[in-house]
């Protein structure tokens, strides 16, 4: 699984118009889903991601993780994280999960956070998007389940 992880003073996503979820500080999360992907994968991200320590404690060091600073997760599904470029102008997509495998790990992703008590609001699988957000400082924050150690 891949994630990009924003930093965010405020966000929101809408559908059509719609606002269909909305937060006030915490964390951006756009999650691509690869196809060999497993629930372990979405449960070692939502576990590293709530625990990252990247808001500013009182002497301005990244030092606080989401809890400390009563936080928030936008959750979006991107596919396009798994886009292959190296041929032509044209991405693929080849690289991501069939659309099943990917729905029930983005919801996995979605219930592991709040189980470990985050509020997250979240886009729609597979919908067309737009997405908003003030990238606070900016932080931006890669990770990849393929590059993780054990």
């Amino acid at each position: 699984m891949r994630a990009v992880v924003q930093r965010s003073l405020e966000a929101k996503v809408t559908i059509e118009g719609n606002t269909v979820g909305t937060i006030d500080h915490g964390f951006v999360v756009l999650l691509g889903v690869g196809p060999t992907d497993t629930e372990a994968d979405s449960d070692y991200l939502a576990e590293k991601i709530s625990k990252l320590r990247v808001f500013s404690d009182p002497v301005g060091k990244m030092n606080l993780a989401l809890a400390d600073v009563g936080g928030q997760v936008l959750s979006i599904s991107q596919f396009t994280l798994y886009a292959d470029t190296h041929r032509g102008n044209r991405p693929s997509f080849t690289g991501a999960a069939d659309p099943a495998l990917g729905d029930r790990l983005y919801q996995a992703f979605n219930a592991k956070l709040k189980a470990l008590g985050v509020p997250v609001a979240t886009g729609e699988f597979g919908g067309d998007m737009q997405v908003s957000l003030t990238n606070d400082g900016p932080v931006t924050i890669l990770f990849d389940t393929e590059a993780k150690s054990c």
